[in-house]
């Protein structure tokens, strides 16, 4: 299924953005609205309006979206345990980063556990924020259930961004800053999907704006779009790609009910099509990664290749598309 108009789309069920975590990135050291960037060859190649997109390769200092996430949640849950020595997480690389970069501004041991098919550059660049590495001998969904066994001992704090915990459902307000940060309005948003959490946060961003939101998924990972062709979380199974932080088997169980009411659609996109859109942007200046590049590609099939969803999200000359391009080059070797 290579793209999906959701069945269950109703943006009048989904929650309000939350506007908690706003104060507290603006407060910290090097916080600034990450930029937009004008890809005004693609709107006249596809015939659209105009396409934007939210580059997210620098982000306080590291190269990914995720520390807002991490950081709130961090924030939020050690109000609830002061005592806490040592944080823990299960990553694909990004989260694990911010999670590790967190603990180190506020003192405290960070141990990541990370799935056996994460590149070695994503487990260096976690040990260089000062945190253990735990290779898990499986997949990121084992490297889940390990994390959250760790984290349920004394001085121990898991900061997930899957499931139903506090800190799985703060990541998801710490994201609204992303969001808060678009001043220019837009028709259609698409938006790279893991485990849903950014996703959840981009489809409250577009209830509130009126902003149709497509999540974009590897074709051997497309967990959401499983579910919502089902009305209910459907596990997938996960052979591998390249998009390392979207290799995910099944959404976050606090993002779900706001992605089946709030994303509009989805679209599934290979790794050579990821790849390509990175070279693509990469000749225009832009060192965009795997996951990120992503929504390049989703927007080049739902714009070229006829389907239900195109014509649901009515693309045409007036069209005005935002891609979220969620981190820089994360992992040197793999391009672009």
């Amino acid at each position: 299924m290579r793209s999906l108009a959701s069945p269950t789309a109703d943006p009048t069920a989904v929650p309000a953005p939350s506007q908690e975590a706003l104060a507290f990135h603006r407060s910290l050291p090097g916080y600034a609205p990450t930029p937009l960037r004008d890809l005004r060859w693609v709107a006249a190649e596809l015939g659209l309006g105009a396409v934007a997109l939210k580059d997210e390769s620098d982000r306080l200092g590291l190269p990914a979206f995720k520390i807002l996430g991490a950081s709130w949640a961090v924030d939020r849950a050690l109000r609830e345990q002061p005592a806490t020595h040592t944080l823990v997480a299960a990553s694909a690389g990004n989260h694990g980063r911010a999670v590790a970069r967190a603990a180190a501004l506020r003192g405290l041991a960070a141990r990541i556990h990370l799935p056996a098919r994460s590149s070695p550059a994503r487990r260096a660049a976690i040990a260089a924020e000062g945190a253990e590495v735990v290779v898990v001998d499986g997949s990121y969904e084992d490297a889940v259930a390990q994390a959250a066994r760790e984290g349920e001992r004394d001085g121990i704090l898991e900061i997930a961004d899957v499931g139903d915990s506090g800190p799985a459902r703060w990541v998801v307000d710490g994201y609204a800053t992303l969001f808060t940060e678009i001043r220019e309005p837009f028709d259609v948003l698409l938006v790279p999907t893991g485990v849903g959490s950014l996703a959840a946060a981009a489809a409250r961003y577009g209830a509130a704006t009126g902003t149709r939101v497509v999540a974009v998924e590897p074709v051997v990972a497309a967990c959401l779009t499983a579910s919502l062709a089902a009305g209910e979380p459907v596990r997938v199974p996960t052979p591998g790609t390249s998009m390392a932080g979207l290799d995910c088997a099944e959404v976050s169980a606090a993002a779900w009910p706001t992605l089946r009411a709030g994303v509009h659609g989805a679209v599934t996109v290979t790794d050579a099509e990821a790849a390509e859109a990175m070279r693509e942007l990469a000749a225009h200046g832009l060192l965009i990664g795997d996951c990120g590049a992503a929504a390049l590609a989703a927007l080049r099939a739902l714009a070229t290749e006829p389907g239900e969803l195109r014509d649901a999200l009515g693309l045409g000359a007036a069209s005005r598309v935002l891609l979220i391009a969620t981190e820089g080059i994360t992992d040197p070797g793999a391009g672009p």
